[in-house]
């Protein structure tokens, strides 16, 4: 089956050129490559999603970090789900579903043990990369574990509108929250926020600052900020908190493509006189949730408590575009990459 249905080469992307501010499409390059048929412990995958994340802005720039950088004039990686179309590893056959690092790309040779099989009966193969994927786990354990979320909250979520930041709003709810406040980059995400994710409040931080339009949306303060931006709105939260508010710090989009120093935050000696605990994460850190995540956001997805969405772009050739997409704010819910049948 595999030699009728692998070809001898497929596309995929390679940085050629580290972004000096924010990314243009000719920092990168398709590039037609030989695919390799596995060896022992491994399988050949067809990629039919792939995933584009802010987290990918930081791994073009050569610097040390919490994981390694991209390499000019060689594959970029990433997140992605698709089917075993060859199999040398114990336990995967043919036609599997599985979940793997190696996207931006068409088709993968990976190490079996680097690989996860995953239920199309369950949900469908792209929310593995989603709701049911990294940024679900995200937004999961960096408001019940690392925020310490309890019940009575009041919570403000950045970049609400986002693959994690849309979750983050629906589990506080659905967990008991006072009060949930968003915010978003235009009309239609502030609308959707409210209508369609259940959040008590929702503005748009181009509409005024942010400081001002998050003490009209909660008035007596907040008590957990889940952060996805960073610079004003982690410097609008640090004010809004309240005595022993706990901050998630998961992503600064907004200094991603920044060529300064950042603005702020510049109030942060509050912390001091409010006992605030801000706290950085990383999903990895959190692998032991994993399946009391997936079985619960699973259960919320069965019973419609849970709304999940997708912003979708066609053809591996389109991964660049989707990805400088998501960078603007093109999207609502996880940006994928679909690769087609």
């Amino acid at each position: 089956m595999a030699e009728q249905t692998v070809p001898a080469t497929a596309r995929e992307w390679h940085l050629v050129s580290r972004p000096n501010g924010w990314p243009v499409a000719s920092d990168f390059e398709l590039v037609e490559a030989p695919v390799r048929q596995p060896e022992p412990g491994e399988i050949l995958v067809r990629n039919a999603y792939l995933s584009v994340d802010p987290y990918m802005r930081g791994r073009m720039n050569d610097v040390k970090s919490y994981v390694p950088p991209f390499q000019l004039g060689q594959v970029m990686d990433g997140g992605a789900v698709g089917h075993v179309v060859a199999s040398a590893a114990e336990g995967f056959q043919v036609g599997d579903a599985v979940l793997h690092g190696l996207g931006w790309r068409e088709y993968a040779t990976v190490p079996a043990k680097h690989v996860v099989k995953v239920d199309e009966a369950r949900a469908p193969l792209s929310y593995y990369l989603g709701v049911l994927g990294m940024p679900g786990l995200t937004a999961y354990a960096g408001l019940l574990e690392v925020a310490s979320f309890k019940e009575g909250d009041a919570v403000f979520v950045s970049g609400a509108a986002g693959a994690v930041g849309s979750l983050v709003g629906q589990i506080a709810k659905l967990k008991g929250a006072k009060r949930v406040i968003g915010s978003a980059g235009s009309a239609e995400k502030v609308a959707r926020l409210v209508a369609d994710y259940g959040f008590d409040a929702a503005f748009n931080y181009k509409d005024g600052p942010v400081a001002e339009q998050l003490a009209a949306a909660a008035p007596e303060g907040i008590d957990v900020y889940f952060d996805n931006v960073g610079g004003d709105h982690l410097e609008a939260a640090i004010g809004a908190l309240n005595v022993h508010g706990r901050a998630t710090l998961c992503g600064a989009i907004a200094q991603y493509n920044e060529t300064g120093a950042p603005a702020g935050p510049r109030n942060l000696v509050q912390a001091i006189g409010k006992r605030l605990r801000l706290q950085g994460m990383l999903v990895r850190d959190h692998a032991d949730l994993q399946q009391q995540f997936v079985a619960e956001v699973a259960g919320w997805l069965k019973d419609g408590s849970l709304r999940y969405d997708e912003t979708v772009r066609d053809g591996v050739e389109n991964a660049v575009d989707a990805f400088l997409g998501l960078l603007r704010g093109d999207n609502t819910g996880k940006m994928v990459v679909r690769l087609g049948a």
